[in-house]
């Protein structure tokens, strides 16, 4: 009955100020896709010069575990600020110059901000909602960046066509400085508990089979479902046939089957993390399989991606909350290898399916897609065979316990 009770308690309202700074750094990721054409124009450059705006950011977000080392004994508040200032300031500097190496410099320093306040506010998204909640908080977290993709890009796109490409930038900059306001007041002073751990510690805290496996899934994942939604806009017009009015629908479908994943796979996933995990690999493979097949149709194609963005994104969060119990005191540098990860898969999932387009046409982007997600099935039924067999280490007594219920323990 407890249980039941603690499921249906309200989330902290600091989980929901932090998914806000996460929904400003989500757009800020994403944006440059909807303005590139303008940027190129402008800068006297061409659109793979342009492009190297997002190579730049990606670079600077697989660099993140990098950053949560280095700021490990900073005050928690103190960082987000910092991340939210250096972030604030990036676009101010992207938007004040004409001159590509700064302006690439310029996103590689906010992506490295981007990185910290990202995995910084998982960590303690997860730690103010309790074990009970914790996956559903980071889900929460999370869904911020992925609301970006449905919300944030799409009005960023409307005020470079309004105002200039530069524009989204100010605006940015500014909501960055306005968030740093809840930041200061709701997140607490001092340093958490893992701060205090020596970094040798904390080291020796991920050096773990069980968690390197979970960061194989991550790379997974990301590289199965992010190089279909990267390539959704070809796929869509050229191969569906769907007219190019009509493909903000499709990215707004896709937006809410992934938003919609990652918020309430969190609920299944504190009392039965491994089945939601494997469940929503096996749902990818399905959904993109079949995409593969029915990729000439638009309306199918269309519900396949959103069933695969639900599926796919929804396990992030599960992931990123075994990650946080299996490296015990070392939380934050946890997370951040998680959002490292996620975007190393990003970034070889995207080069790949590039090279597969070049040679088979927009038909190969869900073979690509499917291809990994099959891969990813290895690593989550490896983590539900360690974890049965730790079961069965821990003696009759903990498995009577634990077998009606697939639970993470909590460390």
């Amino acid at each position: 009955m407890s249980i039941s009770t603690n499921k249906r308690k309200s989330l902290p309202f600091l989980v929901y100020v932090l998914a806000m700074g996460t929904f400003l750094m989500g757009t800020s990721e994403f944006v440059v896709a909807g303005l590139l054409p303008d940027i190129a124009s402008d800068l006297a450059i061409g659109i793979s010069e342009a492009g190297l705006l997002v190579t730049a950011f990606a670079i600077g977000m697989i660099a993140t575990p990098l950053i949560a080392v280095a700021v490990l004994k900073m005050p928690e508040r103190t960082t987000l600020l910092l991340a939210l200032a250096v972030y604030s300031a990036g676009h101010i500097v992207v938007a004040l110059t004409d001159d590509l190496s700064i302006v690439l410099v310029a996103r590689f320093v906010t992506a490295l901000a981007t990185g910290a306040f990202w995995s910084i506010a998982a960590s303690v998204a997860s730690r103010v909602a309790g074990p009970d909640a914790s996956a559903r908080a980071i889900g929460l977290v999370l869904s911020g960046g992925i609301l970006a993709t449905v919300i944030g890009v799409p009005l960023g796109s409307v005020a470079g066509q309004l105002v200039g490409w530069r524009g989204p930038f100010w605006i940015l900059a500014v909501l960055a400085v306005l968030a740093s306001v809840p930041i200061a007041r709701f997140v607490p002073g001092g340093r958490s508990s893992s701060t205090v751990i020596p970094l040798r510690s904390q080291l020796a805290s991920i050096a773990t089979a069980r968690l390197w496996v979970v960061m194989t899934a991550c790379v997974l994942i990301s590289t199965a479902v992010m190089s279909t939604y990267s390539f959704i806009a070809p796929l869509l017009t050229e191969r569906s046939g769907l007219s190019a009015g009509l493909l903000p629908v499709g990215l707004a479908v896709f937006g809410v089957g992934a938003v919609t994943g990652t918020l309430y796979s969190g609920r299944f996933a504190d009392r039965a993390p491994y089945a939601t995990a494997l469940t929503g690999g096996v749902i990818v493979v399905i959904a993109l399989g079949l995409l593969s097949v029915f990729s000439s149709f638009a309306a199918p194609s269309i519900a396949l991606l959103a069933l695969a963005g639900m599926a796919g994104l929804g396990t992030n969060p599960v992931l990123m909350s075994m990650a946080v119990r299996f490296a015990e005191g070392a939380p934050t540098l946890a997370t951040s290898l998680c959002t490292s990860m996620f975007n190393l898969g990003t970034a070889v999932g995207t080069w790949v399916t590039a090279q597969a387009i070049s040679g088979y046409g927009p038909a190969a982007i869900p073979v690509v897609g499917a291809l990994f997600a099959v891969l990813l099935l290895a690593p989550l039924a490896t983590l539900v065979i360690m974890d049965r067999a730790r079961r069965g280490i821990h003696g009759a007594s903990a498995s009577k316990q634990s077998v009606t219920r697939d639970e993470v323990p909590v460390c």
